[in-house]
């Protein structure tokens, strides 16, 4: 069994910073991309950034220069670094990562962490 948990959401002011984690556990062998999404009411499920096992990283036009992301493979930790917040960038927030274990591989999505970002 397989578990993605998020965790480092919150109110922030605008302008402020967040730091969201995501850990997986369980019965793996391997994980290859890992990544953050965020949903915002009324809106569709975007990604925010994506990071492979190698550490090559991407990230949305939208937070370019604003977030980073990074992971820690031997914690099997991601990370995402959100500084200058905006409002719109309020969403709940959730944790991917591509996840091979001795059955199978697939998809695993966290929770969801809710980030909100008003004064």
């Amino acid at each position: 069994q397989v578990q993605v948990v998020e965790s480092g959401g919150g109110l922030v002011q605008p302008g402020g910073s967040l730091r969201l984690s995501c850990a997986a556990s369980g019965a793996i062998v391997s994980i290859y991309d890992m990544g953050w999404y965020r949903q915002a009411p009324g809106k569709q499920r975007e990604v925010v950034a994506v990071i492979t096992s190698g550490g090559s990283a991407n990230s949305a036009d939208s937070v370019k220069g604003r977030c980073t992301i990074s992971r820690n493979n031997a914690k099997k930790t991601v990370y995402l670094q959100m500084n200058s917040l905006k409002a719109e960038d309020t969403a709940v927030y959730y944790c991917n990562a591509q996840i091979l274990t001795r059955v199978s591989r697939g998809d695993y999505w966290g929770q969801g962490t809710q980030v909100t970002v008003s004064s």
